[in-house]
């Protein structure tokens, strides 16, 4: 088999990719199992809730998902909608089961969508509203994991607001547990710290492995088990006997039920597609992934795991981006990822129940940073001003009240931009072009403006064209571009030439970019300007 082949799928990408794929799963559930108990005990969910989730992603979804490197399973980014989910349903047990019923519900959603082939509605959302979601969600698990990181009883910050909880961050570090916060501190030094070592080999070694393989020795040693509370170590219990039949619906008729599907809907379907567009983009052999089949296969996913006890699951980047760099070659890597999971609640559950929250808590911290660090900030402000204003409006709006009205507040702000930019009302959701053909050559001119509003209608243009042949698109007619038509067109230009065609841009002579960012948004000049 030649190294530049692509890999078979189905059975026959089993039998072609099975060591390769055997290897890459196995180091992705080495870096899911810690993480997938983390992101369920933060979701106030049980911990082993999420490895359910992630086993239900590998060994049932990954059969007749859309995309074939991505790992399916629980996320950072649910985590605030499930732990609001059950708070607001009551808390404990009774929210968890009465969560399962939203869930469920924006499931079968879910799999209508992908049959309705909704799947292209993630281009829907301009880039800088999702870099701020997923921001804003980074500062809500920071303010929510720190105390834990420090030993602070989670009864005693019940009910408190987000402002409240970053108002407590000094009062925790007084007060904090010094053997719980030295295994919590150390954690966080590996995860930070593994970057900075030049090591040969180290980097192939997943953080959150290390991470327990030092965590928990610390945790034994300090008798963790006997000298500190319940709330510090994780709990799985019968872990078999608490999966079953565990969704209710009773509160169906309520708006706040309503809320929350339409949460796990929009929320978790944006970020699942958002995922599978960044790993395709990843993937060595190019291929391209069918969207509303990976809709419809999470939406199944999410069903099951709904009925009996889990988490949402997405399409999650972190895994997947690893799943990649592991050398996973097909489907399978997923599957054996579940595989794993399923044989670790089968024989090893004494060992799991070693692990020390402080750890968790640690690797979801270092999750959040990864979402809102400064460099997120600058990276959107190279951008443009205007895309830092998107982005911090989405921030402040989502901290303040929830993802759906912040995700809104900063698609309302991208479109006033476009009306202060003069875009006419009927140019804001119609793709206005002229389409040729001249000597065997497609042209196309686009008229007015090609922003996010739109980009439907483009895609739809697009779908329609053979990436092997030879096309132009004219810009001379337009007069303004925004970032997230900018990113369209970089991808579709790497697609071209990957199908051995050619994609030819002209016509931005007259234009002033925003910023000096490549892929910034651009407006047409006045009369008769031109840049040099």
């Amino acid at each position: 088999m030649k190294a530049c082949a692509i890999p078979e799928d189905g059975l026959k990408g089993l039998k072609q990719n099975w060591r390769s794929d055997v290897v890459s799963g196995f180091l992705v559930f080495l870096l899911a199992l810690p993480l997938s108990l983390g992101i369920a005990k933060a979701s106030e969910f049980p911990p082993a809730m999420g490895v359910l989730t992630a086993m239900i992603g590998g060994l049932f979804v990954s059969l007749f998902a859309g995309s074939r490197l991505t790992i399916k399973g629980p996320a950072a980014g649910l985590i605030t909608i499930c732990a609001g989910a059950v708070v607001e349903f009551g808390g404990g047990a009774e929210g968890w089961h009465l969560a399962l019923g939203a869930i469920f519900v924006a499931a079968v959603l879910q799999m209508l969508f992908g049959f309705l082939r909704f799947g292209a509605l993630s281009d829907f959302f301009p880039h800088s509203v999702v870099h701020g979601m997923l921001a804003a969600i980074g500062l809500i698990i920071f303010a929510k994991q720190i105390h834990m990181l420090l030993g602070i009883d989670p009864a005693t910050l019940k009910g408190l607001e987000l402002v409240e909880l970053f108002g407590r961050i000094p009062s925790s570090i007084m007060h904090a547990d010094s053997h719980v916060a030295l295994v919590g501190v150390v954690s966080l030094a590996i995860i930070f710290g593994m970057p900075l070592l030049k090591i040969p080999g180290l980097k192939k070694v997943p953080a959150p492995m290390l991470v327990l393989l030092v965590a928990v020795p610390m945790a034994l040693i300090m008798d963790f088990r006997h000298t500190e509370p319940v709330f510090d170590m994780v709990t799985i219990g019968s872990f078999w006997s608490n999966v079953g039949l565990n969704v209710d619906f009773s509160l169906i008729g309520t708006a706040v039920f309503w809320k929350y599907v339409l949460m796990f809907l929009f929320i978790g379907s944006l970020e699942s597609l958002l995922t599978v567009k960044a790993v395709d983009g990843l993937d060595p052999w190019k291929r391209a992934s069918n969207f509303n089949r990976d809709l419809v296969a999470v939406g199944a996913g999410n069903a099951l795991s709904g009925l009996l006890g889990g988490l949402p699951m997405i399409s999650e980047v972190a895994r997947s981006s690893a799943n990649v760099s592991f050398g996973a070659r097909s489907r399978w890597s997923n599957f054996f990822h579940g595989l794993c999971l399923f044989i670790a609640m089968l024989l090893f559950i004494p060992v799991i129940e070693m692990i020390p929250n402080a750890a968790l808590a640690a690797l979801l911290i270092a999750v959040g940073y990864r979402l809102a660090s400064p460099h997120e900030f600058f990276k959107v402000y190279r951008i443009g001003a205007e895309q830092l204003v998107i982005f911090v409006v989405t921030v402040l709006v989502t901290l303040s009240t929830d993802l759906l009205i912040g995700v809104g507040a900063g698609i309302a702000t991208e479109l006033t931009f476009n009306l202060v930019h003069r875009v006419p009302f009927g140019n804001f959701f119609k793709a206005r072009y002229a389409r040729s053909r001249q000597a065997g050559e497609q042209r196309i001119k686009v008229r007015g403006a090609a922003i996010f509003s739109n980009l439907l209608g483009f895609k739809k243009l697009f779908s329609q064209i053979d990436r092997s042949t030879r096309v132009t698109l004219d810009f001379s007619e337009a007069h303004l571009v925004d970032h997230t038509f900018m990113e369209f067109l970089s991808h579709l230009k790497e697609e071209f030439e990957h199908a051995g065609g050619v994609l030819i841009v002209t016509g931005f002579e007259r234009f002033k970019p925003f910023s000096d960012h490549p892929l910034a948004a651009r407006k047409r000049l006045p009369g008769n300007v031109q840049l040099a």
